[in-house]
């Protein structure tokens, strides 16, 4: 993870080519938010589920870098006054109150769309067939758009305790965090020249495993350590947001996440997928995860 962290850090530096004519403050801001920190999780799903299949790291990483970029502007746009209104994400302040609102938005718009130009060098500098990377890209703008990621967002922020039910907080969690991670294990699995069979086993996996990172966040948001976390946490609460705990309580939600955890792994099992070691293991690894 470190290693993989380190490669997708060093790209993002240099992800917008030098010889683009760019405004300095627009640069500043959008590195700003890829440097901050974070798991890196994302991108570490795509280059995983690449090696599971026996693709190539350099080819996939293109990919990787898109899905942070992608990530990284739902983080930026996620903590403005007018959503979540955060001050803190990952221990720094958040984009806006360093650069100002309307700079952040379009640091985010910025990011946004460098991902989709990232995606394609995958085809144009490692060779991956045109074909994979016209699907990754139409996944990423399905999953990261209106049915996917920005529906989940908008879900989420209508969302109140005493409105919304359990099937309403499923399709929040499934869509504005699950389907990112599922797109990157899927994309991951599309670079490195997957079959429909591991692909559809590599959804399955996707899908659990970011339910379980879901209900995650919303334990620790109640019970985790804010200097760990780099945020604050009870914002659920503060903010009437409903949760699994909410519903279910601690106890519950705990073992759902071991469940959804366990089914995970199954899914990998049920597909010839080469070496599945790295992605069994990232999921026990989120599963005990306290940040």
């Amino acid at each position: 993870m470190a290693q993989i962290t380190e490669e997708v850090t060093q790209q993002l530096k240099t992800s917008i080519p030098d010889h683009w004519d760019v405004p300095s403050s627009l640069l500043e801001s959008m590195q700003y938010s890829l440097m901050a920190g974070g798991k890196r999780l994302r991108p570490l799903l795509v280059i995983a589920a690449a090696e599971a299949l026996g693709g190539s790291r350099a080819a996939a990483l293109p990919v990787a870098c898109a899905v942070e970029m992608v990530h990284t502007y739902s983080l930026i746009h996620d903590d403005l006054p007018a959503m979540d209104n955060d001050d803190y994400r990952r221990g720094k302040l958040t984009n806006h109150k360093v650069y100002g609102e309307a700079t952040a938005i379009m640091a985010g718009d910025a990011l946004l769309t460098h991902a989709f130009y990232s995606v394609v060098q995958a085809a144009r500098l490692h060779s991956v067939p045109a074909d994979a990377v016209l699907s990754i890209v139409e996944d990423l703008s399905v999953m990261a758009g209106a049915r996917g990621m920005v529906g989940g967002q908008m879900a989420d922020m209508e969302g109140e305790q005493g409105v919304t039910g359990l099937e309403q907080l499923q399709y929040i969690h499934l869509h504005k965090t699950g389907d990112l991670i599922v797109f990157s294990l899927v994309a991951g699995g599309r670079a490195a020249g997957g079959e429909p069979a591991q692909l559809e086993a590599l959804e399955r996996f996707g899908r659990d495993l970011g339910l379980a990172f879901q209900i995650q966040d919303d334990i620790l948001d109640l019970i985790g350590d804010e200097q760990k976390l780099g945020k604050k946490t009870q914002s659920d609460v503060e903010q009437q947001k409903v949760t699994y705990p909410y519903f279910l309580g601690m106890e519950r939600s705990l073992e759902e996440v071991e469940r959804l955890t366990a089914s995970a792994k199954g899914a990998l099992a049920s597909a010839n997928i080469p070496d599945p070691s790295r992605l069994l293991e990232i999921a026990d690894f989120l599963m005990k995860r306290d940040h």
